[in-house]
């Protein structure tokens, strides 16, 4: 039996490589708009940030999502971030 394939994506802030169940998919859609992407399919450019607090507050601290995505980051999605954190 064929041994299946982990997808492992790369956190932005903490460049550690982890599985990609195990991150948070932010993405820019071809519209412009900055998304919390809860599938991790949604169409347009993504990052990937730890699901930590931490990671969070330092991503918005550095604005690290604006620089990949070159977009500006509304402060809503760092609150759905938290958010999504609480969630699971």
């Amino acid at each position: 039996m064929k041994i299946k394939k982990v997808p492992l994506r790369k956190c932005v802030v903490t460049q550690e490589r982890f599985e990609k169940k195990n991150l948070m998919r932010i993405v820019r859609t071809p519209e412009g708009e900055v998304i919390f992407d809860l599938t991790g399919k949604a169409n347009g450019r993504g990052v990937y940030l730890s699901k930590s607090k931490d990671v969070i507050a330092k991503a918005k601290k550095t604005n690290v999502l604006k620089k990949h995505l070159e977009v500006e980051i509304p402060e809503s999605l760092y609150d759905d971030l938290l958010k999504g954190l609480n969630d699971e």
